[in-house]
């Protein structure tokens, strides 16, 4: 089952961000092939103000317990969390679902 999670940082919260960015990265590195793919939100300026990523779990209470353990949640950067499920049909213009 695949989720979209697109998640908004708090105000100001840039500087806090770009501290806790490796930590969240690393964890990221360890979900594999968990990660469809996941990216920043930039502001109008090119400044990070959020994020979206695209799992792959059996369960939503599998990416629950990722989430609980996200660092940007943690260390509250994230002020708002919407995950939605999605039907990935194609990665890099080729065809991996139905």
């Amino acid at each position: 089952m695949q989720f979209i999670v697109t998640a908004h940082d708090g105000a100001n919260m840039l500087e806090k961000r770009m501290e806790v960015r490796p930590r969240h990265l690393e964890g990221m590195a360890k979900l594999g092939t968990h990660v469809v793919c996941a990216g920043g939100l930039l502001d109008e300026a090119g400044k990070l103000k959020g994020s979206v990523l695209i799992l792959n779990f059996e369960t939503r209470e599998e990416l629950d317990q990722y989430l609980k353990n996200e660092p940007y949640v943690l260390e509250h950067v994230w002020e708002t969390i919407d995950v939605e499920t999605i039907n990935v049909v194609m990665i890099n213009g080729e065809k991996v679902g139905k």
